[in-house]
């Protein structure tokens, strides 16, 4: 499959998860356990639809920590990842702008920041590091579910519904904390929309949706890349 094609499905696949997922966000405003729930089956169904559709294609990242998790396991270039992560960003940007498109407002897409749960616990600068530790970690599940799950041929079959289910369960936990981005892309595309409609309050603390994602993602790739490599060794398995 050419470059150009999986460019163009991972453009395609996050603006689509951006348009599903953070669209539920802003419909149901994420109020309430309905809201909450209603949000993380959107960001997790929305996986599923799209690891069927375009992962035969491109693998359907769809998240740039998740193209540097499978960049440090050796499962794609450097200039694959770099095709990719242009491609995420574009698509989550063009999403965001259906979103407010279809809700008339660019004033709240779904995008990213630290609940006043955290702040009200931590204080203003304690609320952002704690946030920060809440990406890492959520995003270090994540990936290292996708990282098991997409090991062995033998797991295609279920390989959408478990990503996805794994979507589901973290943004379960993380909305009441940050929202949950897991994913700087889909943060990023919301919240230089929402900039452009006047609330700068997300892309003040979009550091937060990009390093904590992506080192969440570095360490989940680091850790499984020595546990497979050791396994393989010990039971001689070559899958």
């Amino acid at each position: 499959m050419s470059l150009t094609k999986k460019c163009v499905a991972e453009f395609v696949g996050t603006m689509i998860l951006v348009v599903f997922g953070c669209g539920v966000a802003v419909a149901t405003g994420c109020v309430g356990n309905d809201g909450i729930v209603a949000t993380a089956l959107a960001f997790g169904l929305v996986i599923v639809a799209m690891a069927y559709s375009i992962g035969n294609i491109s693998g359907c990242h769809i998240n740039p920590a998740v193209s540097l998790a499978m960049l440090i396991g050796k499962k794609m270039t450097a200039k694959e990842f770099v095709g990719y992560i242009i491609s995420q960003v574009l698509g989550a940007i063009v999403g965001a702008a259906i979103v407010g498109l279809f809700f008339g407002s660019f004033e709240n897409l779904g995008g990213n920041a630290v609940q006043p749960v955290l702040t009200a616990a931590y204080g203003d600068t304690g609320a952002l590091f704690v946030g920060l530790v809440v990406e890492i970690v959520l995003t270090f599940a994540f990936v290292l579910a996708i990282l098991g799950v997409t090991s062995k041929t033998d797991n295609k079959a279920v390989t959408g519904i478990v990503i996805g289910l794994s979507l589901t369960l973290v943004h379960l936990l993380g909305i009441r904390l940050t929202g949950t981005s897991v994913n700087p892309a889909r943060s990023l595309g919301p919240a230089l929309l929402q900039m452009i409609g006047g609330d700068f309050t997300a892309i003040s603390q979009i550091w937060i949706f990009i390093v904590g994602p992506l080192l969440g993602a570095a360490v989940a790739a680091i850790l499984y890349g020595y546990l497979d490599k050791d396994d393989k060794k010990v039971s001689g398995n070559l899958n």
